[in-house]
């Protein structure tokens, strides 16, 4: 007789018919409504949707930043009633500081966490030299390239050691080269890091070839409208710039394109 199949792990994020309204002078905006997802420890995660369907605002409700009207969000099993060292932010712009040198700039998050400063800078000192930016390590922002700034704003990001990371459109600010360089870069890291994460991201190509899955989002008020597991053959999974070349890509680009285009008539 067979033994039972192992149990799955419990999610590592977790969002049970979670519900946002805005309250105005104008009125009750509905910007999501009965979102549920559950997140494995370790998974990579894209959201895609159009303009205004509350991407951003799902990646505030993990975070802390914002609470749900409804339903509720959880990190291991625990509601989330605030902003938690479990979760790590990378937002489109990098927001380094330009008096700041580069190693401090890395360790700013931990140091407004009253984290152990040496320990940080430390860790901040490795990341950055793995990201080969050893030798930047007392320059100034201005004095590197944006694809470079990126990786100090990812480097900060990890140096609070969070168990999740979202991130919000964290390429749109560049060039397509150094886009496509760097969407290869961070996702080798966060899963060398065995971090869970979830991407925000307009571009179907990218959320192709980072993630696992791809949600998508109707038009607002958002809910989930299709999760599409991700797999190319090989038993491995490639890089994502090797992964635009392989034949599953432009079958799932191809589905995820009709349906984003459905919203845009409908």
């Amino acid at each position: 007789m067979m033994p039972p199949p192992a149990p799955s792990p419990p999610p590592k994020v977790e969002l049970r018919n979670v519900d946002l309204r805005y309250f105005g002078l104008s009125g009750e905006t509905e910007a999501i409504k009965d979102i549920s997802l559950a997140i494995a420890p370790g998974e990579f995660v894209a959201i895609i949707g159009q303009s205004g369907c509350g991407k951003s605002t799902l990646l505030s409700l993990i975070s802390g930043i914002l609470q749900p009207t409804g339903g509720g969000v959880l990190i291991d099993g625990k509601p989330v009633a605030g902003p938690s060292r479990k979760v790590g932010y990378m937002l489109q712009q990098d927001y380094l500081f330009e008096w700041r040198t580069i190693l401090d700039n890395a360790v700013l998050g931990a140091e407004i966490q009253g984290a152990d400063m040496r320990k940080a800078r430390e860790r901040a000192t490795g990341l950055l030299t793995r990201y080969g930016l050893g030798q930047f390590l007392d320059h100034l922002p201005r004095q590197l390239s944006g694809g470079m700034r990126q990786r100090v704003a990812l480097a900060r990001t990890l140096t609070t050691e969070p168990d999740v990371v979202l991130l919000d459109e964290p390429f749109s600010a560049l060039d397509s080269q150094t886009r496509l360089a760097l969407a290869d870069e961070v996702a080798e890291i966060l899963r060398r890091e065995r971090k869970t994460a979830i991407l925000v991201t307009h571009d179907i190509g990218e959320a192709i070839s980072m993630a696992e899955r791809v949600i998508v989002l109707s038009r607002r008020p958002g809910r989930v409208k299709s999760d599409h597991a991700i797999q190319f053959a090989g038993a491995t999974r490639p890089a994502p710039l090797a992964a635009r070349n392989a034949p599953e890509f432009n079958v799932y680009f191809n589905t995820l394109w009709q349906e984003l285009e459905v919203h845009v008539e409908g």
